[in-house]
């Protein structure tokens, strides 16, 4: 009986997400509570199992909002600024150099882990040069694409917030196994952006432009400009990235402290400083927020009993001998699947019975959650219909979403299998 509510709860959660008859939030929330109830659950109980989803994942939670802040602010103050104009300086016209510094300089901004404020920055900064070109115009979308999904794997961006939650880890478990696949992605992007970057150069050859990156900036971005600071928060960056890596403090403790002494080295007047806040606290307070409803959800399926019995019966339903296969496909499959599913619909409806599952096996669980963060709404979210921030790219980029996936879709697809090949070879995860 609980296995077929489970099976029921997350049905009804992704055909509700799918169709957006409701809204994810209030998805997460009332669906579960209504299945519970039906299963019996009493009123109490219900409470506590809840309230235990809350605590699991409120140092997610403050995670993410401090580690918004902190990018945004770092963008605010132009800490992206120089990269910007270098590549154009270095490019000189030659759209070779321009693909390969578009792959550089995106991966370098979506260290934010927010793709929206990524392609605002790279499509807004480099959409002029392609166009003075006349270079394809699916080009630069699709190279966004292809390094923002491969960076969307830092430890503070929201899928890989959501399956740190689901998998009850921290980046050095789920991650940190994963980054030689990570390294082969990056370098699998750069390879393509060389080669779609030289069949550019072949196409119209290298043609001289005049283009300064400051002179597109608005005056209110101006305003927020911090040159002589740059330095100051380059090292705090530097620091602050070691400080996860190596876990010297929690992950939510390094970002409230290092957002503190940024915001008050860069902007030291109790205005400039609200202005800043008020500017990123919707951002902040929705990621967040949909985290907090997530941990209702998973909560109330785990306390109830749900995700095990489900978990019982996907066991009953796969032959042993072949369980052992199960990462290697979550990874293939996970890329194509973002086009379906919402990063919601499949971290919290699908990864815990796939991960239930894998222990009852008598498997190492932890090897399902690195397996799909490989693709699912990493690599394969600037292409899913199913997120604003695709919408953001094509939209800024002038193409059609349509054109965008055809022409993206097989580097993305490629960048998924070439990083769970690598995540196989150095056994982070097994067959």
């Amino acid at each position: 009986m609980l296995a077929i509510l489970g099976f029921l709860t997350i049905s009804v959660f992704l055909l509700l997400v799918i169709t957006k008859r409701l809204s994810v939030l209030l998805s997460l929330i009332i669906v579960p509570v209504v299945f519970a109830l039906i299963g019996s659950v009493s009123i109490v109980q219900l409470g506590d199992i809840a309230l235990k989803g809350l605590i699991q994942v409120a140092p997610t939670g403050v995670l993410l909002i401090f580690a918004v802040l902190y990018f945004s602010l770092m963008i605010d103050a132009g800490l992206f600024d120089p990269v910007i104009s270098g590549v154009i300086r270095i490019a000189k016209g030659d759209p070779l150099k321009i693909a390969i510094g578009t792959a550089l300089l995106t991966m370098l901004v979506h260290m934010d882990g927010d793709g929206t404020a990524t392609f605002m920055i790279t499509i807004s900064a480099l959409l002029p040069i392609y166009k003075k070109l006349g270079m394809n115009r699916l080009l630069l979308p699709c190279i966004v694409a292809l390094s923002a999904g491969v960076m969307h794997l830092v430890p503070w961006s929201g899928t890989m917030a959501r399956a740190m939650n689901v998998m009850n880890t921290d980046a050095r478990q789920l991650l940190v196994p994963v980054l030689p696949s990570m390294f082969a992605g990056i370098i699998w992007v750069l390879l393509v952006s060389y080669y779609l970057g030289r069949q550019e150069r072949k196409r119209i050859g290298i043609i001289a432009i005049d283009y300064n990156h400051q002179h597109e900036l608005s005056q209110e971005q101006k305003s927020t400009r911090r040159p002589k600071l740059l330095w100051f928060n380059v090292a705090l960056t530097i620091v602050l990235i070691v400080s996860l890596v190596t876990a010297l403090f929690p992950s939510p403790i390094i970002f409230i402290f290092a957002f503190s002494i940024a915001l008050l080295i860069n902007y030291p007047s109790q205005k400039e400083q609200k202005k800043r806040l008020m500017a990123h606290a919707a951002n902040a307070f929705s990621v967040s927020l949909m985290i907090f409803s997530a941990g209702i959800f998973s909560g109330i399926l785990t306390g109830s009993g749900m995700i095990d019995h489900m978990a019982s019966s996907t066991v009953n339903l796969l032959p042993k001998q072949h369980s052992n296969w199960l990462p290697a496909i979550v990874g293939v499959t996970s890329m194509p699947l973002s086009l379906a599913f919402t990063p919601d619909a499949y971290y919290f409806g699908v990864l815990p019975v796939l991960k239930t599952a894998m222990t009852h096996f008598g498997h190492d669980a932890i090897e399902v959650g690195r397996a799909a963060i490989l693709g699912q709404m990493t690599v394969g979210f600037p292409l899913s219909p199913l997120t604003a921030s695709t919408f953001v790219l094509v939209g800024l980029s002038e193409v059609e979403l349509a054109d965008h996936q055809k022409f993206t879709f097989k580097w993305a697809f490629g960048t998924s299998i070439i990083m769970t090949l690598v995540s196989l070879l150095t056994g982070a995860i097994h067959l």
